[in-house]
């Protein structure tokens, strides 16, 4: 029976359900609630309560309602918002999570957790993070996308999604560019000092895991120095459950299986942050600013996993037996990745001009110190009456001793570490000047930005095998603890112990081990700098508001790397060098129908460059006829945007607006084969990444929010909000076909874009308790192609997936708080196939998660 997400039809059941709870809630709560005191204006979007007498007023979640709608309404651009009290509102981990609340938005998740958006059908490398104005680099060493699990939610003042990009803003995202700010004093009217502490509870493996944080923020020398800051920790300790078969079946109707895998992942993830913001206002035409951010997120994972290959005959059908190898298998590794950010600037006016100037300096470090990347025991014989129920989930049947630690012995074991690094530099000024032109008014603006960005990657690697390691014992029953894996999707067998595998290697010579190829072949420095200028005018007359202006970006890249010969073992030095120019013109228009309603157009343009593991230089070449080939000539990637929507205000706090847009794309980068052509005629295999001619990205955006107060008590302080996008993308790959000697293509969608993306949201507030149910679904996507491009059969699609939290606070007294979240409440699975949707290429199931934390504040 195949596993899916459950159907949107059991939505409206919930929901009743929900209703249902919170009117049992608010009316235990009217006794001790008093009269609400509304808040308007900045004080009430950025203050989480107000005392008024003896009444106690939530009022998070409106505030934050009118503190995003004021924010899109003036923007030049279109955007969409969440103010930090709508962060703090769900069991949001990070950033990732939080933006999957807005419309046009979704998440890739890793082991259950957020780690990178998507806009607009468009994938996490085509997008860009900015942390107050520096762009922020990545960590990982071949990308540009920012996995945003490394910022703590807590932290963070509001996130904002740039859809259509000004000439003032840098043009290097496709689908949106996110903007995380952090808390500055001059956000608040008067000093702030709170801390939180808690605990969250992971079921699948039942551990309990501490979280920390502080904010606070004060004015000194009357007024004029804002000082804001605050700390942020976390630890999660938790368990995923894993059955992959990676795609290897022989057929279908019945499939035959040639090989699984069953993984047990024991995860432990630490986040640590802080930020400390200056701000010196020394009059209304003089301002300073010093922004400071930094972030620390390690991942240490342990993988033990039973593997089954080399089925006898080639593969096994379901429900019968057959002799295969049997492979215990662990790896135990620990990666941190640094983000750190510091901008300064300031801001000065006179008469009707305005000036800025900033500086910034940013860095993203990947640092994974020497790991067990794979020690292999594999099985003294193989094993007899080897087989599998289910297509969707395996399950795994054999003999007692496929399970049984005495039956194997040691194979090989591979040690890896590695670093990279990504810096960017800025320095940046924007002049503008408002005037009056007729019966509207104008503003001139232009300005000019340089930066200079690097990006190196190393690693080195080691391998031994068997014989490499002396009179050690090589029986797995030496290497394991007593305990038998909590595996709850089969059995595997006892636990190894990383600890005793590092003993072993720890006295072995290393120079003897170290793999040259793998130690060399992902070596790289890459350089890009980029200096831009634009001009860009706006003009108001009436109910319109027109922008109009060009950017022109000139782009120098250097790249060095490496051409390896694995057979010959040979080194040569590859360095590659090109620039390049691109205009890109805006036009931008907003037309007020009446005080609540407006219309929205926008033609814009904007380039990203490919990512750096395509653009490094140089060829590895394991034989005479297989290669993987760098591409550093490869194009940046166009796009020409068409916009346009209509936005209305409901009341003060509430939001409707509907959007379509159009995109196209020149040079979408791919993989492809090259073998067979050119100078690869008499290659099996030639990997290298090429610019398609052409993919396209269309859809439609909606969204409503709005506090229910038309409804009868209790039902008038319930908060609805609901929003979802329909998106079509379009994409041309292809590859040389020996068979017929030419090209062939075919169309794919675009990577990690999904038709359908929907999110509903119920919240509850009335006196100290402030409630929030919230759903959010995705429709099926494709992760990535196969190594044949053209068999859409290959293709690795992730199915849909549908996740349902909970959020409760309650005002204890004016000072304390109490919350309680629930993530994954419906204990959503991660699914991914080949082909057919009934055969596995990955299953893995997290559990939900809860915690429960006090929050104290003092001013």
């Amino acid at each position: 029976m195949t596993t899916t997400a459950p159907h949107l039809s059991t939505l409206p059941r919930l929901n009743a359900l929900t209703l249902g709870v919170l009117a049992m809630l608010a009316g235990l709560s009217c006794a001790s609630a008093q009269t609400a005191v509304p808040l308007d204006g900045a004080n009430g979007a950025n203050a989480a309560l107000v005392t008024a007498a003896n009444s106690v007023v939530i009022a998070g979640q409106r505030s934050s309602l009118r503190n995003a709608i004021a924010a899109q309404e003036k923007a030049d651009n279109i955007v969409s918002v969440i103010s930090s009290d709508d962060i703090g509102g769900l069991p949001d981990k990070n950033a990732a999570e939080a933006l999957a609340r807005l419309p046009g938005v979704s998440v890739q998740r890793d082991q259950g957790e957020g780690r990178y958006v998507s806009v607009r059908g468009l994938g996490p490398d085509l997008n860009a993070v900015t942390i107050n104005g520096a762009l922020v680099p990545s960590p990982e060493a071949g990308r540009r996308a920012v996995a945003l699990d490394v910022l703590p939610a807590g932290l963070i003042r509001s996130l904002e999604v740039s859809k259509t990009l000004t000439p003032d803003q840098d043009a290097n995202s496709l689908g949106g560019t996110v903007e995380v700010k952090t808390l500055s004093a001059f956000d608040l009217p008067g000093k702030l000092l709170s801390g939180s502490i808690g605990a969250s509870r992971d079921q699948n493996i039942g551990k309990t895991s501490p979280n920390a944080s502080m904010l606070f923020a004060d004015r000194f020398m009357d007024g004029k120095l804002g000082v804001a800051g605050g700390i942020s920790f976390e630890k999660r300790e938790f368990g995923s459950d894993n059955v992959e078969t990676g795609g290897a079946w022989e057929g279908n109707n019945p499939g035959k299986l040639s090989g699984v895998e069953l993984r047990d992942y024991l995860p432990t993830r630490e986040r640590r942050a802080a930020a400390i913001n200056l701000d010196y206002h020394g009059d209304e035409h003089s301002k300073y600013f010093l922004r400071s951010f930094i972030s620390d997120f390690s991942d240490d994972e342990v993988r033990d996993r039973l593997t089954i290959s080399n089925v006898a005959g080639g593969s096994v059908a379901e429900g019968a037996t057959a002799t295969a190898r049997g492979e215990r298998r662990l790896r135990q590794r620990k990666y941190t990745q640094t983000i750190s950010s510091v901008v300064a600037g300031t801001e000065q006016k006179w008469d009707r001009w305005k000036l800025e100037v900033s500086g910034g300096i940013s860095r993203a470090t990947d640092d994974a110190p020497e790991s067990i990347n794979d020690a292999r025991f594999r099985g003294s014989s193989n094993f007899a009456g080897v087989g599998f129920t289910g297509t969707d989930i395996p399950r795994l049947t054999g003999p007692e001793s496929l399970y049984d630690a005495s039956k194997y012995k040691l194979n090989s074991i591979a040690l890896k570490q590695g670093d990279a690094t990504d810096k960017e530099r800025h320095l940046r000024f924007d002049l503008g000047r408002k005037y009056d032109l007729g019966e509207g008014t104008g503003k001139f603006k232009f300005g000019a930005k340089t930066s200079r960005r690097e990006k190196d990657n190393n690693t080195e690697a080691w391998s031994y095998s068997s014989s490499q390691i002396g009179g050690a014992s090589t029986a797995l029953t030496s290497y394991i603890t007593g305990e038998q894996l909590d595996f709850k999707l089969g059995r595997i067998g006892n636990a190894i112990n990383p600890g005793a595998i590092r003993q072993l290697v720890a006295g072995l010579n290393r120079a003897n081990a170290r793999v040259l190829v793998d130690s060399t072949v992902d070596d790289y420095g890459l350089h890009e700098d980029i200096d831009a200028a634009y001009l860009q005018h706006s003009y108001d007359l009436d109910n319109w508001h027109l922008l109009a202006g060009v950017r022109a970006e000139h782009t120098r890249f250097k790249a060095a790397g490496t051409s390896v010969n694995e057979e010959e073992e040979s080194f040569t030095p590859v360095q590659r060098q090109r620039s390049y120019t691109d205009w890109l013109p805006t036009l931008q228009a907003r037309y007020d129908l009446d005080g609540k309603t407006s219309v929205r157009g926008a033609w814009t343009h904007s380039v990203v460059r490919a990512n750096f593991d395509q653009l490094k230089p140089g060829i590895s070449q394991s034989s005479d006829t297989e290669a993987t080939i760098g591409n550093p000539d490869l194009a940046p990637l166009k796009s020409t945007n068409l916009d346009l929507g209509i936005e209305r205000v409901l009341g003060d706090d509430g939001a409707v607006s509907a959007y379509v847009f159009h995109k196209d794309i020149k040079n979408f980068t791919y993989t492809t084969n090259l073998a067979g052509s050119g100078a690869w005629a008499g290659y099996t295999s030639a990997i290298t990444y090429a610019n398609g001619d052409q993919a396209s990205v269309k859809g439609l955006e909606l969204s409503y929010n709005q506090p229910l107060r038309m409804l009868p008590a209790p039902f008038n302080n319930l908060v609805f909000g609901a929003n979802g996008s329909l998106t079509r993308s379009k994409a041309n790959v292809a590859r040389y076909d020996q068979a017929v000697g030419a090209m062939r293509a075919r169309s794919i969608h675009l990577p990690g874009q999904s038709n359908r993306v929907m999110n509903l949201m119920l919240g509850y507030e009335q006196g100290p308790l402030s409630t929030r149910i919230a759903v959010n679904y995705k429709s099926p996507y494709l992760l990535e192609m196969g190594d044949d491009i053209l068999d859409a059969g290959q293709d690795r699609i992730v199915d849909s997936q549908k996740q349902v939290d909970f959020s409760l606070s309650y005002q204890l007294t004016r000072q304390m708080q109490l919350n309680l979240e629930a993530a994954n409440l419906n204990n959503e699975k991660y699914y991914t196939y080949l082909g057919s949707k009934a055969y596995n290429a990955q299953y893995e199931q997290y559990g939900r998660t809860y915690k429960l934390s006090l929050k104290v504040s003092l001013f």
